[in-house]
């Protein structure tokens, strides 16, 4: 059994699946790239371990604002 923990945002791979550091649930890399590795300053991103790094797609900030702003313009708000 393989195991890394990313030391800039405490995600955990092991056996090459990714599992997010609150929840310890399944994740996916590329929904962590998007929320957390793209948006990494200079020097941290060299210190990321996400095979993703720099991959567009997933789940971003964006997105989710996109969902919470659609969610309030069908309750009226």
């Amino acid at each position: 059994m393989q195991s890394k923990i990313c030391s800039i945002c405490g995600a955990h791979w092991i056996d090459q699946q990714h599992y997010w550091s609150g929840t310890q649930k399944i994740g996916n890399e590329l929904d962590l790239a998007g929320l957390v590795c793209n948006n990494l300053s200079e020097p941290k991103k060299t210190d990321c371990i996400n095979p993703s790094l720099g991959k567009e797609g997933g789940d971003t900030w964006a997105s989710r604002r996109g969902y919470k702003n659609n969610k309030l313009k069908e309750f009226g708000l």
